[in-house]
């Protein structure tokens, strides 16, 4: 097992209001696995086992001591050409009682590949009785956008996220689902409290709308809060407050610029009757997954941001104030990995996936007990 004992120095925080404080401790960080593909999703079974999804199609049950994989048989064809593929995975509060395991993967159709959540259940190496929970309108000619990240509160619901899936109006036109997060109940259904429940020409899964390509999305149980983060084009990358009915902007205001030119998109950055968002990235982080950190491991990190980037190759830590004021760090910049997905521990362990193929797990220093 390869370990890198990485220094907190020479961080620079962005955005800040207030400086934030500097670890003078070291980061650990062990390689548990290496797999041939990449780690997408990430679901903690235990602290010493978790599933772990791989973009082209496959999912592996890992062994977080030993490092040892086992694949699992029994998942569906998917499309996972472009961005496309098996995204996140997910496991539901009622494991315990009901069993299930949620994912997210771009279902192949004769109109294209669509964002779908699905559930099964794990029976040691297979999962079993395959469901597909809820199969999006989503489908476009492009192969990009597709969201899929999941999150569940503690009231029985379930929330994904659908990119515009590289069409810009889809993210204003809810008659369908792209540039959207979804909310259902666990087994697919309709809350009767969703904001377009009485609408007759919205789709009312939709929570909300005006989205560009959200790849982060938890749900804080602590302070009942959905929290999002979603790529910008050139520029402009987000972490928003998510609120039901909102809208988000996309592609009518946004921070980021054409990718052809030096353009603003859209009419500008804010407008009456559209949320603004919590924290903006400029330039483009490429932010990939996001949870918000309760533990103690990094107990100064407690109730703050992690979002994984792809485009600076960090772990980006954003804390915000009472006043919505953002201080960010930047921390495992020396790995120059791509960092896709995140999850933690009880322990307040972080497991973090590369687009190299890595699992790595990050601890404060050696002294953590994994047993």
């Amino acid at each position: 097992m390869k370990t890198w004992i990485l220094f907190l120095a020479s961080l620079m925080a962005l955005n800040a209001s207030a400086s934030d404080a500097i670890l003078d401790d070291s980061l650990n960080v062990d390689q548990v696995t290496q797999f041939d593909g990449m780690p997408w999703g990430i679901a903690m079974l235990s602290d010493q086992e978790a599933i772990v999804t791989i973009k082209k199609g496959e999912a592996y049950k890992v062994d977080l001591l030993s490092g040892k994989t086992q694949s699992l048989s029994g998942l569906p064809d998917v499309d996972s050409r472009g961005q496309g593929g098996l995204l996140d995975v997910a496991i539901s509060p009622e494991f315990k009682t009901q069993g299930w395991i949620y994912f997210t993967y771009a279902k192949p159709t004769k109109d294209g590949a669509k964002t779908t959540l699905a559930r099964a259940k794990l029976a040691r190496n297979a999962l079993t009785d395959w469901q597909d929970v809820f199969v999006t309108e989503s489908a476009t000619s492009t192969t990009k956008h597709y969201g899929g990240r999941i999150a569940f509160d503690d009231k029985g619901h379930v929330f994904f996220s659908v990119g515009d899936r590289g069409v810009r109006d889809n993210s204003q036109d809810l008659t369908n689902h792209a540039g959207s997060v979804i909310r259902l109940n666990l087994d697919g259904t309709v809350p009767r409290d969703n904001p377009f429940v009485t609408h007759a020409n919205i789709r009312n899964e939709i929570w909300s709308y005006g989205h560009r390509n959200p790849q982060g999305l938890f749900y804080d149980t602590d302070t009942n809060t959905l929290w999002s983060n979603e790529h910008g084009p050139r520029g402009g990358d987000e972490i928003n407050l998510i609120r039901p009915g909102a809208n988000y902007g996309w592609p009518i205001v946004s921070y980021g610029k054409e990718y052809w030119g030096p353009i603003d998109v859209g009419e500008g950055q804010t407008k009456v009757g559209i949320d603004n968002p919590a924290k903006v990235f400029i330039p483009s982080i490429a932010p990939s997954s996001l949870i918000r950190y309760r533990g103690m491991l990094f107990s100064n990190w407690n109730g703050d941001f992690l979002s994984t980037a792809l485009a600076l190759r960090h772990l980006n830590k954003i804390k915000i104030d009472k006043n919505g004021e953002t201080t960010e760090t930047r921390y495992l910049q020396s790995l120059d990995e791509r960092l896709r997905s995140i999850a933690q521990d009880s322990k307040g362990a972080l497991y973090i996936g590369t687009d190299s193929g890595k699992l790595l797990r990050v601890t404060l220093d050696n002294k953590l007990a994994l047993q």
